[in-house]
This record gives structure tokens, C-alpha cells and sequence, in this order.
């Protein structure tokens, strides 16, 4: 399967919930990881009339490629690191514990302002409510683990993670880390999120504060 775009992720999305929950939802708050997360979130917000909030985990970069995920950080600092470096990649790759938790502390930076610039001072509780968090795909999945764990520690009823695509492979896993997973997509072959997509386009930070705007809890 291949998306035109976030925005059509987004409304099959909507419908697989719909499907499976048949409005059988405590207080759905849509929470998505910026910033492509939020476009495909507006869709399944408006199927459901539910307010849109955000989980800002960053991922952490290889010294040799940043795009190349050797682990993520969570909003109160947890790091999770990709178990597949191994001692002697790192090793190789100049990955060292002082990197990683140098690296850290600039991306909860760029976390923390991230947050002001998107929630304008303002946050909504997720406690006891049925959290739907989505993103634009999984590829590593270091960032989504990063923010499941931020949403467990907010106490919500249920986590219920909706993703557009994610391989095969990691959809047990995730199912074994929060309560339920709606996919579009589970592909055997997998490169990368954005070959799911025709038009894959970077999100603005001003195209986030006006879907957050729109959808506000």
C-alpha cells in the first residue's frame, strides 16, 4: 500500500478505529509525535471529535549519519537505545556513552522547545483517558517507544497505538507494549517510512501549531 499523503493515512486510519471500537472509547485524546504524526492525528480527530495533544520524543543520531537512529530520547530524559549496535558497531562507529548522553541533552533542548513553540504553555492530562497515539510510520520504532513511555507515565485507561505502516516483523512487539495497534500497512520488505508514500514532504513547525490550534483540548 502506498498513501498519497499524511492526510490520507490519516482518514484510513480514522476508519480502521472506527471499525474496531464502534465509539467504544473513554474520553479519546489523539496525542501524535511531531511532526508528520500531527497531520496524520488531524484525520483521526475529527472522525472521532476528539482533541489533538502531542509526546515530543526526539531520536538520536549516528555520528556518522543522523538520520540513522542509534537510539531516542523520552520528555523526562529516558534513553532508548537500538539493542541492534552492538558493542563492536558502536565501537566502530565512534558511539560512545559520552556521545550518547551529549546528544541526549541537546535533543530534550530542542524537545523543550518544541513543546513551548507548539503548546503555547498549555497541557492537557491524559490520566484515565483512552490515549490513541499516533505517527507517520515506524522504521527503528525508537522514537514511538520513547513516547509510549512518556503516555504510560501520565496513567492513561488504555494506549492504543495507530500507526499508518510499520514492518512485519516489529508489530508483535509493539503489541506486546500497548493495548491495541491499528495499522494500514505491515510490509515483509521494509527500507524505509517514506517509500509508503507519495508525497512525503517535511511538516512545518507552523502547519503543527495550526492543526493543534484547530484541535485543541
Amino acid at each position: 500500500m502506498v498513501f498519497a499523503d499524511r492526510k490520507e493515512a490519516g482518514a484510513i486510519l480514522a476508519r480502521l478505529i472506527e471499525e474496531r471500537f464502534k465509539g467504544d472509547l473513554k474520553e479519546p485524546i489523539v496525542v501524535a509525535i511531531p511532526r508528520g504524526g500531527v497531520v496524520v492525528a488531524e484525520k483521526i480527530a475529527e472522525s472521532l471529535g476528539a482533541p489533538v495533544e502531542i509526546v515530543v520524543p526526539r531520536k538520536i543520531g549516528a555520528p556518522f549519519n543522523s538520520e540513522f537512529a542509534i537510539g531516542a530520547v523520552a520528555e523526562d530524559g529516558e534513553v532508548f537505545l537500538n539493542p541492534y549496535i552492538t558493542p563492536s558497531l558502536a565501537k566502530g562507529a565512534g558511539i560512545t556513552d559520552e556521545y550518547v548522553k551529549k546528544k541526549a541533552e541537546e535533543k530534550l533542548k530542542e524537545a523543550r522547545r518544541r513543546r513551548e513553540k507548539y503548546r503555547k504553555g498549555k497541557k492537557v492530562s491524559l490520566s484515565g483517558r483512552d490515549v490513541i497515539l499516533v505517527d507517520d510510520g515506524i522504521a527503528t520504532g525508537l522514537t514511538v517507544k520513547a513516547g509510549i513511555h512518556s503516555v504510560r507515565a501520565e496513567k492513561p485507561n488504555r494506549i492504543i497505538l495507530a500507526v499508518p505502516v510499520l514492518p512485519a516483523d516489529k508489530l508483535p512487539e509493539f503489541e506486546r507494549l500497548v493495548d491495541a495497534v491499528v495499522t494500514a500497512c505491515t510490509p515483509e520488505h521494509f527500507s524505509a517510512v517514506s517509500q509508503f508514500y507519495e508525497d512525503f514532504s517535511q511538516t512545518t513547525d507552523e502547519e503543527v501549531v495550526e492543526i493543534l490550534q484547530r484541535h485543541g483540548a
